[in-house]
């Protein structure tokens, strides 16, 4: 069976995304001014997550990593827009097995409780509709439950897996705190938190022996410690006194560390080590570990990396979800990420957010053109000089 494959993504009146649509690959990098809608694009598809696999209220967006905000604020509310639309509206397009499906779905926001209703929504395979429903429909519906997942008309198999694929999606936010493991994380899912906890468990479950090779995930380990360079050993183990002070909150579970320029004793924990090689791990691990999300978001992927690690880094991940079979968005302000894209691969695409004169978010792909390789310059100078777009009108 083949993978599923998004197609495209719409989203009209949610925030400041009155009216934007784009066509995923599987790698999808977002890049723009602050405020232009880079983390609302990842929202508004965690929402569109939720309501195919369930419901959307408080607790299925916070699963998600979606910001609760007040109900007002959720549907959009420009001056320039005359007539408020009553709801907010979503659609995916994905192939799967040589078909096309569609899922439609139209939302109000929460009034009296925190749970959103279904105005309407509609699944489509080809063209032809599978299954609808509306709120004029004559059979006695729930209005906060979608039926996606439980509606007899969608019970084959192509339609769970849809439901798995997407409705597993999160917005990953890692925290270095977390990281460490003196934080708990408030959203543990498997295998690996929101905010990173429980890295060191899925860290474990990658580090294997293959031919008497030592492996992470699908890497050599010697290309994991290429990465982090002061490393020579890293490993999973019980907390001890000895390499972690008893007054530290820690985990059942750590991340140990051996620094190549230290003795063999001197070995010391994620607490203790550098925050950029955590978030190295948690990248490769989030990309590599078979019970991660088959779509997922990362908001701020540069976060606490140097500028040449993140590029480095971008192009290993990059290439682990290819491999993967799976699907994620992300947002950056370092230009040196860029660099660490191959553009010309039709599954690793870049898109800027911009606000227009109205301020609606509109979204752009940013592809290899023969204007852009005769400038013979690299994503990263291109975007820090205004030709990509995506930055702020600054005197």
């Amino acid at each position: 069976m083949s993978e599923l494959k998004l197609k495209k993504i719409s989203i009209q009146n949610f925030k400041s995304l009155y009216n934007v649509s784009f066509e995923p690959g599987r790698v999808n990098v977002f890049i723009g001014a602050n405020g232009s809608g880079k983390s609302s694009v990842l929202e508004a598809i965690g929402v569109l997550s939720a309501s195919m696999t369930d419901r959307v209220n408080s607790n299925s967006l916070q699963r998600k990593g979606v910001r609760l905000s007040a109900s007002s604020l959720y549907k959009s509310k420009f001056l320039s827009i005359e007539k408020e639309s009553k709801t907010v509206d979503f659609s995916v397009s994905w192939g799967l097995d040589y078909h096309n499906y569609e899922y439609i779905n139209h939302l109000t926001v929460p009034n009296e409780d925190d749970s959103w209703k279904y105005f309407a929504e509609s699944v489509s395979c080809d063209g032809e509709t599978v299954y609808g429903r509306s709120n004029r429909t004559s059979a006695q519906l729930n209005n906060k439950i979608g039926y996606f997942t439980i509606s007899e008309s969608l019970s084959a198999k192509e339609y769970s897996n849809a439901a798995k694929y997407i409705g597993d999606y999160g917005i990953y936010q890692p925290d270095t705190l977390t990281l460490r493991g003196t934080v708990a994380d408030p959203m543990q899912i498997n295998p690996i938190g929101l905010n990173g906890g429980r890295l060191a468990e899925a860290i474990q479950d990658l580090i294997h022996e293959d031919n008497g090779d030592c492996m992470f995930g699908t890497m050599y380990m010697e290309d994991m410690l290429e990465l982090i360079d002061w490393a020579s050993e890293f490993k999973v183990s019980k907390p001890k006194k000895t390499i972690l002070n008893p007054s530290v909150p820690t985990t059942q579970q750590i991340i140990e560390f051996k620094d190549r320029y230290l003795k063999d004793t001197a070995s010391f924990t994620g607490y203790d080590a550098s925050e950029g090689a955590l978030y190295v791990l948690f990248m490769l691990a989030l990309a590599m570990h078979e019970k991660a999300p088959k779509m997922f978001a990362i908001d701020s992927f540069d976060h606490a990396m140097n500028p040449r690690l993140a590029r480095k880094v971008a192009e290993i991940f990059s290439n682990k979800i290819i491999e993967e079979d799976k699907t994620v968005f992300i947002t950056t302000h370092n230009p040196l990420v860029l660099d660490g894209l191959d553009l010309s691969n039709d599954d690793i695409r870049l898109f800027t957010t911009e606000r227009n004169k109205y301020g609606h978010v509109e979204i752009r792909r940013i592809q290899v053109s023969d204007k852009l390789i005769e400038m013979n310059q690299p994503l990263s100078r291109l975007w820090i000089n205004g030709v990509l777009g995506g930055v702020p009108e600054l005197l």
